[in-house]
């Protein structure tokens, strides 16, 4: 091979490895080069980001020794692995466990009660957060020297995992546990967008006054619940422990290693969810009963108005008694929608709740939520008043966020005290 021929296959490899170096993964920051003083360019490998959670040498040497508790789902995982068994072979000594929704293996539907159990894989009491209690009592924390909590959020107000850390930060502060959390990325830490909860609509599905949309993580929200005194009595947690994550940002897209819940099953429905689970207040269906929820909407009455169709039928584990089970719904597929879209505009979409209310024939029916014990409230929902009254009105989407506005500005300020991240 003649030398010219080594030096073009060289310089073209160079190129290769210069050009790759600009793409930036999803979990990834993006790489940089730089030229040495000899003039041919450096180049340094992306920085990955790494969860709390991932982050073993910051806090398994603290745990050695120590009686631990976990609150975990499917979601709470380490390098791939359940983070409590990852944690069991690493020496530590975990003796209780905590199940929010869904339960610690997941293999609760959507609002159903679970029970206290025992893990059949590793012999540990499993104490139900999602049944008869909804935090730990003090015989429950009784001899346990760190609680830590570890799931995988989604940043949306109606999701109930931060309710299940309020109420957890609350008995830690109550019976002088401490807490460690361990940070993980908020799908859509880049939007912070809705009507601020109005506390007179508090309910499961709205315990805060912030938007649909809050733009925290979990350890972040974490220091938003203490510091803004959420917590009944004015408790405050004075042992709050945040494994904070590493080459992270607000902006950065994340496609989240497992499915957070039975139904948030791709990352489709992760990112529609936002906008999608506002229809839980209406006649529309979201797709749960089929295998794609949260990335089609419609209903039985919209046939005619639409060509696309679904039926909703038990399945078990995800949703055994959807709205309109067994009836064939038409509307909306958006399993191929483009979800940049969102990351652009930094919006939830209100242009399908517009439409399809426009399209429904029977008006009065479409927020009546005596229809199906399947419906939610939309009060609850959108957590405020003026939501159904300016659908129902006809306003537009850019009338409807005027309405915001004052609220999210004060939201804004408020959170740049508890960042963690840029």
């Amino acid at each position: 091979m003649t030398k010219s021929l080594l030096s073009c296959l060289s310089i073209g490899l160079l190129s290769l490895m210069l050009g790759c170096s600009s793409c930036s993964k999803a979990s990834t920051t993006t790489a940089s080069s730089t030229a040495s003083s000899g003039g041919t360019a450096e180049v340094k490998p992306a920085k990955t980001l790494m969860t709390g959670a991932d982050q073993t040498q910051k806090y398994v040497p603290y745990l050695k020794g120590k009686k631990v508790a976990m609150v975990v789902n499917p979601s709470s995982i380490i390098g791939g692995k359940s983070s409590v068994d990852s944690l069991l072979a690493s020496g530590i000594q975990i003796v209780k466990v905590f199940g929010p929704e869904h339960g610690f293996r997941g293999n609760a539907s959507n609002g159903a009660k679970v029970d206290d159990e025992v893990d059949a894989k590793t012999g540990i009491p499993i104490i139900s957060l999602y049944g008869k209690k909804r935090k730990p009592s003090k015989e429950d924390l009784a001899g346990v020297d760190v609680l830590i909590y570890d799931i995988q959020d989604v940043g949306v107000r109606f999701y109930t995992n931060i309710n299940t850390l309020r109420d957890v930060m609350e008995s830690c502060a109550e019976h002088n546990v401490e807490l460690m959390v361990l940070d993980r990325p908020n799908p859509h830490a880049y939007m912070i967008d809705g009507p601020i909860l109005d506390m007179k609509y508090k309910s499961g599905i709205g315990q805060f006054p912030i938007p649909i949309a809050h733009g925290l993580t979990v350890g972040e929200f974490a220091q938003m619940v203490n510091g803004e005194g959420w917590m009944e009595k004015g408790l405050k947690l004075n042992k709050l422990n945040i494994i904070k994550m590493a080459n992270y940002n607000h902006d950065m897209p994340y496609v989240l290693p497992v499915n957070p819940s039975p139904n948030l099953n791709t990352p489709q429905s992760v990112m529609l969810y936002p906008s999608l689970c506002l229809f839980e207040g209406t006649i529309i269906s979201q797709g749960r009963g089929t295998h794609m929820p949260f990335t089609v909407l419609g209903a039985p009455a919209l046939k005619g108005k639409y060509d696309f169709t679904f039926t909703p039928v038990s399945i078990k584990g995800m949703s055994e008694t959807p709205l309109h089970m067994n009836e064939a719904c038409y509307g909306l597929d958006l399993r191929n929608y483009d979800v940049e879209q969102l990351r652009k505009k930094r919006q939830i979409n209100l242009s399908w709740m517009i439409e399809l209310y426009k399209a429904y024939p029977e008006k009065a029916r479409f927020f009546d939520s005596s229809y199906s014990k399947q419906m939610g409230v939309i009060e609850r929902l959108a957590g405020v008043a003026d939501f159904r009254k300016q659908i129902e009105e006809g306003w537009s989407e850019e009338q409807i966020r005027k309405t915001w506005e004052p609220g999210l500005k004060a939201f804004k300020e408020m959170r740049k005290k508890y960042l963690l991240y840029p």
